[in-house]
């Protein structure tokens, strides 16, 4: 790992764009870059997001990195059963096979954190569009076992229940789902189930005791690290923050680190939910909800319309969209709202918008999240957003053109994938140079055929093919020429 350049990345000091003047054409002239003493990037054949500037050396000629914004997919799921209600909410969604598992806290009136009402509830779906909500039989709610209770009768675990599916190979049948719960009073518990219904205890006390604990904790397996990670709420600096904390064992914790925001400006994040991105492991993504404590958007006529309960109108809220590549450091490249409140005053209130944990595939070209939405009124369900297929954010070059130059980096792979979209006027052309910013025979831009389209996966070509593989392991820069395009991931591969 290339220390300073990660450092960088991490604390926002390579969020600020550097515009350079463009290199020189192909050929005698060409302007010589700067090479660097750390050495190359080493992405192997890892798929990159431009979600943050950690490959990006130079964004040139209007050039930008941009926020995508989500699409809105409507009603998802409705909190409508009696033992579910208006606070409804800390959402899980999980992909189990070719199934689909939501997990949430039923609860219909507000009250203390961890109160003997809250329920774990589930839900599932073929598809992540379709959902429905099955009659388990394991616990009676209300007067009836015909419900979709998974956890109850178990104060106070409901309130933040936080399920995740354990990929490792080998893993005791009984114990591939895992989950944590609890609250400051009882630190996280442990909990294990073989079918992601019939959940019990792991150990007899809790497992993490450092935190505060009131919102979601969401655990997870991390193959980029290889261990359990779990993020967390803490109070520090009069700010709702993030710790979080490792495992080997899902039991024994270390000491919670307090995650660093790169220098930006700290806001309240009610929770964070911090998740490896499916596609590309190696980069965690947070959609994470931001807290305006005290910024009232609507009046009380407005509330009393809508009939929002009479404590939850005070204050608004959001989602924001931070990175990390592993460690105690997010990437803040975009202070921007990710996920915008909608129109009309039920978006406005108190704690909505809040995202559920994990962003999952629900087409050949398409992922989703999905947030709480009308927190506090009789209207309160999931809601679903769509994005393309790696699509958090893009780099973006309009009608003029510019271009996006790399670190130096080393690959493995034969073809330079892209997931890309042009107009019809527009067009991408990759050229790959030496560190120093040579032109390499062959792979010029002079050499470069134009990628135009829009497509998840294309090969970039030249005019001798795609074949790259005779420049796999040594070190080189990518320089990519935009013209109302944009890219949005990368990918050497086979």
């Amino acid at each position: 790992m290339h220390r300073r350049r990660w450092l960088q990345a991490a604390s926002g000091l390579a969020a600020t764009p550097l515009l350079l003047p463009s290199l020189a054409k192909a050929g005698a002239g060409a302007t010589v870059l700067p090479t660097s003493d750390e050495g190359p990037i080493t992405i192997g054949s890892r798929r990159e997001l431009f979600v943050d500037r950690f490959l990006i050396d130079r964004l040139d000629g209007g050039v930008s990195l941009d926020l995508e914004r989500p699409r809105d997919e409507g009603i998802a799921l409705p909190f409508d059963r009696p033992w579910e209600g208006a606070f409804c909410g800390y959402a899980t969604v999980l992909k189990d096979g070719d199934r689909y598992r939501l997990y949430y806290r039923g609860l219909p009136q507000a009250g203390a954190d961890g109160s003997a009402v809250e329920v774990t509830c589930t839900a599932e779906s073929p598809d992540g569009l379709r959902w429905e909500k099955p009659e388990l039989g394991l616990f009676e709610v209300d007067g009836t076992r015909a419900n979709n209770v998974v956890l109850a009768d178990m104060p106070p675990f409901s309130h933040n229940f936080c399920p995740m599916i354990d990929p490792r190979p080998g893993v005791p049948a009984d114990e591939r789902y895992k989950a944590l719960a609890g609250t400051r009073q009882t630190g996280l518990c442990a909990f294990a189930s073989a079918d992601g219904y019939r959940w019990r205890r792991l150990d007899d006390g809790p497992a993490i005791t450092a935190g505060a604990f009131d919102s979601q904790n969401v655990p997870f397996w991390s193959e980029h690290e290889g261990k359990f990670l779990c993020y967390f709420r803490i109070f520090a600096d009069g700010y709702r923050q993030v710790a979080r904390t490792s495992s080997d064992d899902f039991l024994h914790w270390s000491e919670p680190e307090r995650m660093t925001f790169g220098g930006a400006p700290l806001e309240h994040l009610y929770t964070n939910q911090t998740s490896p991105y499916v596609r590309a492991p190696h980069l965690y993504i947070a959609i994470a909800a931001r807290f305006m404590p005290g910024r009232r958007v609507i009046s009380p006529e407005q509330a009393e319309a809508i009939g929002v309960d009479p404590s939850y109108f005070g204050d608004c809220s959001d989602a924001v969209l931070l990175s990390s590549r592993g460690g105690s450091s997010y990437d803040r490249t975009f202070m921007e709202g990710f996920l915008v409140p909608g129109i009309g005053p039920e978006n406005w209130v108190s704690r909505t918008n809040y995202p559920a944990l994990n962003v999952v595939q629900t087409g050949p070209h398409e992922m989703s999240f999905y947030a709480n939405q009308n927190y506090g009124q009789p209207t309160s369900h999931l809601r679903r957003y769509s994005l393309r297929l790696d699509g958090f954010a893009r780099v973006r070059a309009g009608y003029g053109g510019g271009e996006l130059i790399t670190h130096p980096i080393t690959f493995s792979g034969r073809r330079l994938s892209l997931n890309f979209e042009t107009s019809a006027a527009g067009a991408i052309r990759v050229e790959i140079q030496e560190p120093d910013g040579r032109p390499i025979p062959g792979f010029s831009l002079a050499d470069a055929v134009e990628t135009i389209g829009n497509e998840i996966d294309r090969a970039a070509s030249w005019a001798g093919g795609e074949d790259v593989s005779a420049l796999a392991g040594r070190p080189v820069r990518l320089r990519f020429s935009l013209k109302d395009a944009s890219l949005y991931a990368m990918q050497f591969i086979a």
